[in-house]
Formats: C-alpha cells, sequence, structure tokens
C-alpha cells in the first residue's frame, strides 16, 4: 500500500495516477469523513499500535496489585517474580509499539497536510483562473497551510481517542470484577465530565471561526502587499498598507485571544473535574478496604486505575475540541473544493487551425495570419479585455466571496450569513457558466471558440499578460515548464527576450533558484522572464499585453525588434501604446469604447488620425522623458 506521499486524482478523470473520488463537499462533516476514509487502513494501524503502547498502563495496576497480594502481603518470592516478570514483558511491548505508534501517527498527519496541500492545488490547476473570481487568495493559501494542519490533527486524535476508549473499557471491566461500585464511577466518570464540557464546546467553535478569518484574511492583506511591494513604494503607499495590514494583526490577535479563552476554559473544566473524579475514587476505595471488601493490593489497583483514568478522560476532552477545530477548517475547505470549472466540452468539438485569421466579433477587432498586429488604447482596460476574449478567459469583474462575511454572528443571524454566501457564490457560478456555455464571439477561421475544446484554444491561442506569474523553481523551468526545449532553443528565446542578465546573475545558471513570483528579481527581470516563457512556447497565435512596461526604453527597442523577427510569419497580437512596437507593427488597431475606431499603418493613422495620434504621442512624450534622464 503506497499512502505517502500520497497519491492524489481529484477533481479530473482519466488521470494517470490513482484514482481518487472527488471529496464530499456536502457538509463539514462529511468532507471530514471521507477525508479519514481516503487512509482507514493507516488510522487502524494506529490504533492498534495505540492499543498495545498503553498495555503497561491498562494492566500495569492490576499487575503490580496481584503482585502485592500474592508476592509480598503472602511473603512468596517466586509469585513476586513471575508477577514482576509479567511487568517487564508487558513494558517492553508497551516501549515498542510506543514507538511504532509516533511513526504511524506522524505518517497520517503528513498523508493529511500534503494530501490537502495536493488537492488545493490540483483544484488551482483545475479552475485556473476562475477560481480568484469566487474565492480570495488567502482562502485558498489558509486551507493548503493552516487547515491542512488540522486535519492531520483530526486523525492523530482519532485514533488515539479509539484506543483510549478501549482501554477505558477494559479497565472498567477489571475494576467491576473487583467492585461494582467503583466500577460505575469509573464507567460513568467520563460521560459526565465531557457532558459538563459541551455548553463551552458551542462558544469555542464560534470564536475559532472569528481567529480563522481573521488569520486569512491577514494572509490575503499579506499576499497582495507582498505581491505589489514595487508599486507601493513607488507611489509612497507603504506606510498606508503597513498600517493596515498593523489593524488587521491586532484583529487576528485578539481573536486568537477570545478563543485561547475559551479553550483554556475547556480545558480546565477537564482537570477540574479529573481531580474530583481521582479524589471520590480513592476515597471510596480506601472505605472499601477499611470494611474488608477489598485488599491492600486491589486498593493499589484502583489508586493505580485512577490515576490512569485521567489520561483518556483528557483524550476525549482533546478530542472534542480539535474536532471542533477540524469542522470549522473542513467549512473553509469545502467553499474551495466545491467550485465546478464552468467550461463544458462541445459534443462535437471542432478543430481549430492557427494559421486562419482570429476574429473578435464584439470589437470588430481582426488579426491577419502571419502578421504582428498591435491594439492601442487611451484605457488599457480595454485592450486587456479584448486580449481576454481571444483566450476564451472570463473578465476579472467579480468581487470573490469570504467565509468571514458574517463572522461574530450567532444562531438564525448566523445562519442567514452563511445562506447568503451560498447564495452569491451560486450567482458568480451560474454566471460564469452562462458565458462559458454560450457562443463565444470569437472565431478562429471559421470555428467560434466555444465549439472547440478548450485545452485546443489554448494551444492555438497563448495569452501573455502582467498578472502572468512565476512560481518557484529553477529559471530553467520558468523558461521551459514541460520540459520540451532544447538547450539552444531556451537560451534562444531568453536573447529575444533581453533577459539574459537574469542567467548571469544567478550563480548555477539554469539550474539557478528563482523564488516564488520572482521576488529575487527587479520588476523589469520578472517581465522579460515571462515574456521569455511565453516566446518559448512558439504557440501558433501570441498575444502580449503590455510586455515590456516595466523596461527601459533602450531594452523595449531591442526586445520589440528580436521579437519581431522570431515571429515572423506568425500571427502576434501587441496591446500596448509604445511607439518603440508601433514601428515594428504591420498592423495597428485603435479602440475606443472598446471598439475598433481605427486600424492600418502605424504611420497613416499618426497622420491622419486626431484621436490616435493624441494617445500615441503621450506615450512618444514618455519615451523621450525616459531616453532624456
Amino acid at each position: 500500500m503506497q499512502d505517502f506521499p500520497p497519491r492524489i486524482a481529484t477533481f479530473f478523470s482519466g488521470s494517470d495516477d490513482a484514482p481518487t473520488p472527488d471529496p464530499d463537499t456536502r457538509s463539514p462533516a462529511a468532507f471530514l469523513r471521507w477525508m479519514l476514509r481516503q487512509q482507514w487502513q493507516v488510522i487502524a494501524w494506529s490504533t492498534l499500535a495505540c492499543l498495545l503502547w498503553l498495555m503497561p498502563l491498562t494492566f500495569g495496576p492490576y499487575i503490580f496489585g496481584r503482585a502485592v497480594d500474592e508476592g509480598i502481603l503472602a511473603g512468596s518470592r517466586s509469585a513476586l517474580l513471575g508477577w514482576a516478570g509479567v511487568m517487564l514483558a508487558v513494558v517492553l511491548v508497551g516501549g515498542v509499539f510506543g514507538v511504532v505508534f509516533h511513526t504511524l501517527v506522524v505518517r497520517s498527519w503528513l498523508i493529511s497536510l500534503y494530501g490537502t496541500t495536493q488537492m488545493v492545488t490540483r483544484k488551482i490547476a483545475q479552475m485556473g483562473h476562475v477560481l480568484p473570481r469566487r474565492s480570495p487568495t488567502g482562502e485558498i493559501l489558509s486551507v493548503s497551510s493552516s487547515d491542512s494542519d488540522e486535519f492531520g490533527a483530526l486523525t492523530e486524535i482519532l485514533a488515539r481517542s479509539v484506543a483510549q476508549l478501549v482501554s477505558y473499557l477494559t479497565v472498567a471491566a477489571i475494576v467491576l470484577s473487583m467492585s461494582w461500585q467503583l466500577g460505575v464511577v469509573v464507567l460513568v466518570a467520563a460521560p459526565v465530565l465531557l457532558g459538563a464540557a459541551l455548553p463551552l464546546l458551542r462558544p469555542l467553535h464560534r470564536r475559532q471561526q472569528v481567529e480563522r478569518s481573521r488569520n486569512s484574511e491577514l494572509t490575503s492583506m499579506a499576499t497582495d502587499i507582498v505581491a505589489g511591494l514595487r508599486i507601493l513604494r513607488g507611489i509612497g503607499g507603504e506606510e498606508t498598507f503597513g498600517r493596515n495590514y498593523a489593524e488587521q494583526s491586532q484583529q487576528a490577535r485578539r481573536a486568537g485571544v477570545s478563543s485561547g479563552i475559551w479553550q483554556a476554559a475547556v480545558e480546565a473544566v477537564g482537570v477540574l473535574f479529573s481531580g474530583v473524579f481521582l479524589v471520590t475514587l480513592v476515597w471510596l476505595g480506601t472505605r472499601q478496604v477499611d470494611a474488608g471488601e477489598l485488599s491492600v493490593g486491589q486498593l493499589v489497583s484502583f489508586l493505580g486505575y485512577g490515576l490512569f483514568m485521567v489520561g483518556p478522560i483528557r483524550t476525549f476532552f482533546e478530542l472534542a475540541q480539535k474536532s471542533t477545530r477540524a469542522l470549522v477548517s473542513a467549512r473553509r475547505a469545502i467553499a474551495i473544493f466545491e467550485q465546478r470549472p464552468p467550461w463544458r466540452e462541445p459534443s462535437d468539438p471542432q478543430p481549430l487551425d492557427g494559421r486562419r485569421e482570429i476574429v473578435d466579433e464584439l470589437s470588430g477587432f481582426t488579426a491577419h495570419p502571419g502578421q504582428l498586429t498591435v491594439i492601442v488604447s487611451a484605457v488599457p482596460e480595454q485592450s486587456s479585455a479584448l486580449a481576454d476574449r481571444l483566450g476564451r478567459y472570463l473578465p476579472p469583474d467579480t468581487d470573490p466571496v469570504g467565509e468571514d462575511d458574517g463572522d461574530g454572528l450567532k444562531g438564525r443571524a448566523a445562519r442567514q450569513a452563511r445562506a447568503d454566501r451560498e447564495r452569491r457564490r451560486a450567482r458568480i457560478a451560474a454566471r460564469d457558466e452562462a458565458v462559458a456555455t454560450r457562443e463565444w464571439g470569437v472565431r478562429l477561421g471559421d470555428v467560434d471558440l466555444s465549439a472547440a475544446r478548450l485545452d485546443d484554444v489554448r494551444s492555438q491561442v497563448l495569452v501573455s499578460d502582467t498578472g502572468s506569474s512565476l512560481f518557484a523553481g529553477t529559471l530553467q523551468d520558468a523558461i521551459d515548464p514541460h520540459g520540451r526545449l532544447t538547450r539552444e532553443q531556451a537560451e534562444a528565446a531568453l536573447r529575444v527576450a533581453n533577459a539574459e542578465d537574469v542567467y548571469d546573475a544567478l550563480p548555477e545558471g539554469w539550474q539557478g533558484q528563482l523564488d516564488e513570483r520572482g521576488r529575487g528579481l527587479s520588476g523589469g527581470q520578472r517581465q522579460r522572464v515571462v515574456l521569455a516563457r511565453a516566446l518559448a512556447a512558439d504557440a501558433p497565435i501570441l498575444v502580449l499585453v503590455e510586455p515590456t512596461s516595466a523596461v527601459d526604453a533602450h531594452t523595449e527597442a531591442r526586445i520589440a525588434e528580436r521579437v519581431t523577427d522570431l515571429r515572423r510569419g506568425r500571427t502576434t497580437v501587441v496591446c500596448t501604446v509604445s511607439p518603440l512596437w508601433l514601428h515594428h507593427a504591420d498592423r495597428v488597431v485603435l479602440l475606443r469604447d472598446g471598439l475598433v475606431a481605427a486600424e492600418g499603418e502605424h504611420a497613416a493613422l499618426l497622420e491622419h488620425d486626431a484621436a490616435y495620434r493624441d494617445v500615441v504621442l503621450r506615450a512618444m512624450d514618455d519615451v523621450d522623458e525616459e531616453v532624456s534622464s
């Protein structure tokens, strides 16, 4: 049985990995049951190992009592040595299986932790750009990090609790055989103590939800700040965002303190009632010895079992607490995992030919085969929206729905807030599906993109925009993530993007490590690596959105010339107002209010179209200022 690393194949059909059913997202409890079923064998073996580890505690007091009665009080050396040998054997078994139990518990914890991380990764890959439209980035990161740890903690405490329960019942049977009164006390102690703590679990659950939401918001804010740090420095916004982050940190701290107070109250109740139980057991046992109903050895056994029973009771309290935290985390997880892609594969998919012209009916834009077309717009968002349509991407026009809405509410108000969140998510999902399944309005040749398989669209039309990400890994992985290029092809892409300085700056060259999001690179370096990756893919139709906005004019001029040479004979669309690209364009298209207002050669438009001239001359002035400086 291979269970680690966990082999996850959720959210995709036809995977080469071991088949894994999609998680049950009907409710938090159903999701947790699904997770536990995925590794029931490891949990079962952990439970068995824990039972054997508990043998010295389960049978030790009984063996010790028998040694007192039959060996010490009876003056029998052989009986004393015999019971001592039995005790030694039980302790050795417990010691060996204590190591085994710890190993299995860590294994089950890691399976839950990394399995959840893999599921989040696969869900992100399945949903693509659609997921951030529905769920905040901080929520997704928290599920992958902190919530996955809660699921691991649940598997550990579940195995330990089952073993403790069996041990508890075994001890109760032993005690009942010696004294039914004390046996009854032992049996009812745990249910009574748990019942005393139950009223505290609901407020603990509510405060842990608030704590979890505050931490998620803090993670989202930190992610946004890191992603836009250079921009914040440029506009002097570091102090404002830092102040907002500090305020959110204090809210997270207050939520953590509030949750900790209630958790401490639950643990205090456990300690208090465990102590009361132990005192009661000792008092009753002493009275029965005094009355001659128990032997001294049996009293010693009772005292040992009294101390032992504190452990199972504390474990049951811990199970209640960790189950509560796992339910909170499961509610967050299913908000991510229940999302479904809006795309539907056509029943009769049509093939696409990247050598044909591509036409956007909404704007009237046409990119002719083999030409470099530059889209110019005074409003960059309009050209970006056109690029999204050409690549069949949904527009970024929705606000994601987080689980933090309605935090701190109780009863009916909390249920209403949860229902409102679900309705808002359902509306976004329905809207996405309506847009994604109707005729798209972009034709490649005679085929509307909605009539082709989405994978076919992505292979024919590649869109690289300012939101394109770099992942942690080597420079080679960043340029050639699928491992399809030769060394010469990768170097050629790096040269065309004028990114040789990135290669030179890394001590190990192609095997040099890049940080997540390319944090160790400047804005211009990161942009050029992204451009090199797009060029290396060698797509039949390449759409670049502001590919050189973060580089200086001299570098931009070299890149524009090299890209023109590299892509000659293939369809290339560049969304920019930079005159350094316009000089190389076979054709220029001016957008106004999202529609094609003019098209032609750059020089002709500059001479005859006043609106085009206004947009481009402003860009020329910016370039002249940069060159002068």
